[in-house]
């Protein structure tokens, strides 16, 4: 079946992988990644799914590759002033940021969690020894609190997202108190 274009198609921004890459993930956000078709994707894009593969030759596994790097990439942490005595400061803003990013996109957590992408990934840990290193922290430890950090957030958004009150408490868990409480102890412990 050809599809005829619609008025709408004159109006739309050319096909491009950002563009394409935004639309999986509001499929995703919305309906869940086992939901993600390219078929699916196609209508959404008001598009052949055939076209897609002209920007992402590697179809759904370059698809997946690009939410990763897309909700992974964190922002980078701060590098201004707040880098030097307040290093700690500017980790917890970076770890509550990065944390509310990657519950935004809870659906591509499990990806984040399971898919190889290191350049995402190596690029915050980088950029959170830096941090650390303008806090003079040694280099040895700064790698292994950025290690940690990472881990540690990415960790903690699969509890919240899964839910589980792993604790045994039959109470309703405060997941923001949680994740505080936690980042804190990493960064104590950090230098």
């Amino acid at each position: 079946m050809v599809r005829q274009p619609s008025i709408n198609a004159q109006n739309r921004a050319p096909l491009s992988i950002e563009r394409i890459i935004e639309a999986a993930l509001q499929i995703v956000d919305g309906q869940g990644l086992s939901r993600l078709t390219m078929r699916r994707l196609g209508d959404a894009l008001e598009v052949e799914a055939m076209a897609i593969y002209h920007h992402l030759p590697r179809g759904k596994e370059q698809l997946l590759d690009g939410l990763v790097a897309h909700v992974a990439a964190a922002p980078a942490a701060p590098t201004g002033a707040a880098g030097g005595s307040d290093w700690r400061g500017a980790l917890r803003s970076w770890a509550r940021d990065y944390r509310t990013r990657l519950l935004a996109h809870a659906g591509v957590l499990p990806l984040v969690v399971t898919r190889r992408n290191p350049t995402a990934l190596t690029e915050t840990v980088v950029s959170l020894r830096e941090v650390l290193r303008r806090g003079a922290v040694p280099e040895d430890a700064a790698a292994a609190v950025a290690h940690t950090l990472l881990g540690y957030v990415i960790g903690h958004c699969a509890l919240e997202v899964r839910g589980t009150g792993e604790d045994g408490a039959d109470r309703v868990v405060d997941w923001d108190a949680r994740f505080d409480a936690g980042l804190s102890l990493v960064l104590t412990g950090a230098a």
